[in-house]
This record gives structure tokens, sequence and C-alpha cells, in this order.
């Protein structure tokens, strides 16, 4: 089957035309619909919400039924009918019409999302770029296949002939360069014949994005049974890394092919105004949008039941991973064995036997929807989720890195930059910190939200700390594409809830020794110092604008170096702004009195004990 018999050309948007917008998520249980209203004085606000459960499996096997019923309780709070008899969608003919919308867009997830197999000569190279512009484009890298990957290829086959990826993507070689090996790769996947995951009757997607003279010995390799693309090389040289077409071409081919074959989602894309975007590249999109607009470095953590996705936007690269087995509900077990029982428990300030917390844990895992009923519940799951963050942005950093194969000259300095000297993902400049998901979002104050932000990612300097609302990025991140004006307003608006900055001091703290002095002027005074080890809030309005100088002790840095002041004015957001002198990395006290001691003062300096 060809790949161009469902390629669907959608229509020119007009955005002067456009006053009511309807968008969904199709999640993995989840589809959520927002609906999108211009005001009386032109700008977009977002109005009302409903989900419904996704049906995309059996017995339904039709992800528009959900997106229907989300879309009707969304109708009956805004008291308009959006749907027809026969489960459409009603445009409006007039800007007078009480019924119906101009817009409806939607994102998915549904179904495992985007599933993809990618291959390279050399793992730390070819095979990462690939790696990187599938998780850019929004897919779950199931398998990384590679030369140098130490399996025998007898070994490599079996594995590939397990899975049933979406598509495969294989990159190898730089322009001009060895084409044997990029061949050989072909070689390897092509006898495997790996079989899509959805449908039977047409061919699995294979996408070259390789050395571009061995392309014509890979479209001989791949032209029966496959449905090949070639795109321009992810490396022409070893200093480039060029993913923009692939990733282009990976969205391609997940509309004309995954969403064609996924149940109902031709249906879906029949409805839908503008092309259908994997729900993790829409939330890349709109913060990619917003690093740009605000000239900020930028990070994004989505914290779910069985996966983490961390997102990074770092002098305008890109990077996104899925720490796959890290979650609050199906992964919860594996954060506790990964991270392990104690480093857990070192943020627990509550007495706890640990016996019954392994049974918890268990408990979760086999009723993923529970929330804490209690004080204790509420404290052992927030302190998970500060592991699974943790962990989570460490893979982050360590696969976020400087090109591999580039020659450069190493200092020193080098050997003491933290996180690793290739990583790009720098602490210290990190400008912008926001939080998603379940036990981030509905945390029961704001200020555990900041709390557990601080305490798993330690940022360094004045890192300002948000909260997506109600997870609404993704369907911002679609809009965008389509509406730039009206994805941005709603976004400050109604997405992203500023909860204020922490300005946290780099360097190894010497509990009860002097870190640094603060003082805030403006739309709030405050003033104080701080040993190293405490912790302090100042609240500021959220909108109202201070000044903050910090006078750090030597050996402590605030961004302008070692015991050097820093001065900064900043906006207030929901909460405040938390002092941080605690150290970076940061290190609790060994005794677990002391320890729990420690960690209930800042939980009453912060204000989020319960």
């Amino acid at each position: 089957m060809s790949a161009q018999s469902h390629t669907r050309a959608y229509s020119p948007i007009d955005p002067a035309k456009i006053s009511i917008i309807l968008a969904t998520d199709c999640g993995s249980t989840t589809t959520k619909a927002i609906l999108i209203e211009r005001q009386s004085d032109g700008s977009y606000s977002q109005t009302q919400r409903g989900e419904a459960p996704t049906t995309v499996e059996e017995p339904f096997a039709d992800v528009t039924i959900g997106v229907v019923n989300a879309l009707t309780e969304v109708g009956e709070l805004a008291g308009r009918n959006f749907m027809d008899a026969d489960g459409g969608i009603i445009r409006r003919t007039s800007a007078s019409d009480p019924h119906g919308c101009d817009l409806y867009i939607s994102t998915s997830s549904a179904g495992g999302g985007l599933q993809m197999v990618v291959a390279g000569v050399v793992a730390q190279m070819t095979a990462a770029s690939a790696k990187r512009a599938a998780l850019g484009a929004g897919a779950i890298v199931m398998e990384t296949i590679a030369a140098n990957d130490r399996r025998r290829p007898h070994e490599q086959i079996q594995r590939i002939r397990e899975l049933r990826p979406d598509m495969v993507l294989i990159s190898g070689g730089t322009d001009g360069g060895n084409v044997q090996q990029v061949v050989q790769i072909a070689e390897l996947i092509a006898p495997a014949k790996p079989r899509p995951r959805f449908g039977s009757d047409y061919a699995l997607p294979v996408i070259f994005a390789g050395n571009r003279d061995a392309a014509p010995r890979v479209q001989e390799i791949f032209a029966t049974g496959f449905d090949l693309s070639v795109v321009e090389n992810l490396r022409p040289t070893l200093e480039l890394e060029n993913l923009g077409p692939a990733r282009d071409r990976i969205h391609d081919v997940f509309l004309e092919h995954v969403m064609a074959h996924a149940p109902g989602y031709e249906r879906l894309m029949a409805m839908s105004d503008a092309p259908i975007m994997p729900t993790p590249g829409a939330v890349g999109d709109i913060l990619q949008r917003i690093a740009a607009r605000d000239n900020v470095n930028a990070v994004c953590v989505d914290i779910g039941g069985a996966t983490t996705d961390v997102f990074s936007v770092f002098d305008g690269m890109f990077n996104r991973t899925v720490s796959a087995n890290l979650g609050m509900s199906y992964s919860i077990s594996n954060v506790c064995a990964e991270a392990g029982m104690d480093q857990v428990l070192r943020w627990v300030h509550l007495e706890m036997d640990e016996r019954e917390l392994r049974n918890r844990v268990k408990n979760k895992m086999i009723r993923p929807t529970t929330i804490p009923e209690s004080i204790d519940a509420l404290v052992f799951e927030q302190a998970v989720a500060r592991e699974a963050l943790r962990l989570a942005y460490q893979q982050h950093k360590d696969f976020a890195t400087k090109l591999k194969g580039v020659q450069k000259q190493r200092t020193v300095g080098d050997l003491f930059e933290q996180g690793g000297v290739d990583t790009i993902v720098d602490d210290m400049r990190l400008g912008l910190l926001v939080a998603s998901g379940g036990v981030l979002s509905h945390a029961p104050k704001l200020e555990q939200t900041a709390a557990m932000l601080i305490d798993s990612f330690e940022p360094q300097g004045f890192t300002e700390l948000a909260k997506d609302s109600i997870f609404m990025m993704p369907h911002l991140g679609v809009l965008a594409s389509v509406h730039p004006q009206a994805a941005m307003e709603v976004f400050e608006r109604d997405c992203l809830v500023r909860l204020g900055w922490c300005v946290a001091a780099r360097g190894e703290a010497r509990w009860g020794k002097p870190c640094f002095r603060y003082k805030v002027s403006g739309a709030v005074q405050a003033a104080g110092s701080l040993a190293c080890g405490d912790v302090a809030l100042v609240r500021v309005p959220n909108g109202g604008e201070v000044e903050v100088t910090v006078d750090p002790e030597k050996g402590f840095d605030l961004g302008a170096g070692s015991g050097k002041a820093v001065t900064r004015r900043v906006k207030g957001g929901a909460v405040g702004i938390f002092f941080d002198a605690r150290g970076r990395a940061l290190v609790l006290p060994k005794s677990p009195s002391e320890r729990r001691m420690a960690v209930a003062s800042w939980a009453q300096s912060w204000g989020t004990h319960s």
C-alpha cells in the first residue's frame, strides 16, 4: 500500500477567522479536550475542559469514540453543540452561529504512541544522532542497533524480529565517507523483516538518513517489502548534526502510515483541520517556541504512571529523553529498585515502616489510579517522585551531549564541570524549569511542586519555576503550528502557572558554616543570612517585581563566580523566591535522625508541610 494513499491535503487556515477552537490530546488512558475562545478584546483564553477514557483498544477499537465523548462534555459545559448526529464535528457558518467551532486539532499518544527502531554505524555517533531525531519527533525508541553494540549479527537480527515497530530510521556514515559499513547495517535489518505494529497489508516504513553515496545500495536492499524514504544525512560531517529533515519525514510517515492504520485514526484525521502530532512532539514544539521567544534555556519534565519525559532547550539545541521505567504507578517499583529505598526515604521526615511501604508500592502498581489518602502516603509518594525525577534528569544529561567524534581540546577546568564534560545541560544557565504530570501538577500545595523540582533537579543560580496547570502543552503545541498567537496567549494566561524562583548556591556545603546573604527590595522588602543546610522562602505577589541581591561566601557561586555577589530583577509568582543554601551537589546528613530533622525544617521553612 502506497504511503501517499493516506496523505490528506489540509486547507489553509486564516487565523483572523478563528474564534472558537477545539483541541484534544488522545493519551494512552485518557482523552483530554479543551475549548479556546477569542475574547472581546481580541485575545484568546481557555474556557472549558473535558475528558473521557481513550478507546483505541478493544472492545471499542476506535479512538474517535473517546474523542466524541470528551468533546460532548466540553459542549455541555460551554452550552454549545459541537457534535452532529453522525459523530462529526460541526463547523460554524457565521460569527453568530451558536453551535460548532472554527478549528479542531489533535495530538495523540494512544496505542503506545509512535514506536521506532533506530540504527547507525557507531552507537555513540550516528546511532545517537538517529535516536535524538526520533525522540525529538515524539517517538519511543524501542531499540538502537549499531555495528559496535557488542551483539553478534544473529543476535541483532533476532532482536529486530521480536519487535513490532511503527517505522525504522537508519543513519550512518558522513557524506563521501565509507559506504560499506552503512550498507551492512541495511543488510542486517532487511533480512530480519520486522513487521509493523498496526495492519498487515502494508509495507513497513524505513527512513534512510545516512551517507548519500550509500543511498542507491540501500534502495536496492529495501526494494521489496518495505516503504523506503531517503532524506538528508543526519551527520553530513562529524561536526554537524542535521536532524530537521529526518524529524519532518518521521512526522509525515506517522500520519501517512501509523495513524492511517491505527484503530479509528483515519476518521480522526478526517475530522481534524491540521496534521495530528505525537503528544511529546507537540510538547517539545511549544517549549522550543517559549525558549526562543524569551531567549532562555528551558527544561520541561512530564512524569506519568509508566514513563518520565524530559525536554530541554539549551542555546537553541533541543533534546528529549524518555525514561521508560521511571513512573509513579506502573513503574513505581522500578523507581524504588533503581534509586534504592534508602534514597527514597531520605526525603521522608516521618517515621515509616519499610515493609509497609513496600506493600504500598505493590498496591500502587496493582491499582495505578489510586491517590494518597493520608499525610504519610502523600509524603512517601512525593519522596518517590523526587527520585524518579532525579534519575530521569541524570539520564537526560547523559544523553543530551555534545557531538561525539568531534576533535576538541580539553582543559583542566573541563575535568571539574558538573554533569560530565560532554553534556550541554548547564544547571547554572537554566532559566526556566516547567513541571507537568499528576504528582507535580496536582500536588495539594504549590510549594510542594516547587520543592520537588528543586530537590530533584538541583537548579543553580537563578532559575524560574513553573507548572503546566492542566497538561495543556500538547494542545498548544499543535495549535502553535497553525495559530501561534492563540497558542502563546493561552500558554501565558491559562497554561503556565509561574511558581516563583529558586536561588541556589553551587559549592560544597559544610553544614552550619556561612553560605550567602540575601536582600530583596521593591514590591517586597526582606533580608537574611543563610548557613549551609538552611533554606528560606520570601513570598512575592504574582507579577510583583523585586530586586534580589545575593552575596556568597568564598567557595560558593550564584552565577558570577566564587564569592561574587549577583543582583537580578525578577517577578514574583504564585509562591515566591526559594533561597537554597544546601550546596550543589545536594548532600543530606548521614544520620537518620538528623536527616529527618533537616527535612522537617525545610518543609517548615518552605511551607510544604501539610
